[in-house]
């Protein structure tokens, strides 16, 4: 079990390994959604995913912070902490 003040941080081919519901393609397109980004009608908004910290930045290397992920996904389908997935 992890410490309370460490995460676990994975690439988007493990979180995809270890999550097969998300294909690596899935994940990639969330992650290019993630910021604001310009339309012909106007600014569209990110989807919050990387306001949540879900993702993080070392370079050119897209992590995953895997517990931000679930709770940002947990919040866009509007489940409370703690209370159980169906």
């Amino acid at each position: 079990m992890n410490p309370p003040n460490q995460h676990t941080l994975l690439s988007v081919k493990q979180f995809s390994e270890r999550h097969p519901a998300f294909s690596q393609a899935g994940i990639r397109h969330l992650i290019h959604c993630a910021d604001e980004r310009d339309r012909s009608k106007g600014k569209l908004p990110g989807n919050g995913l990387k306001e949540s910290g879900a993702i993080l930045k070392c370079g050119r290397r897209i992590v995953i912070d895997e517990a931000r992920f679930f709770a940002w996904l947990d919040e866009r389908n509007g489940i409370q902490q703690g209370e159980a997935r169906s």
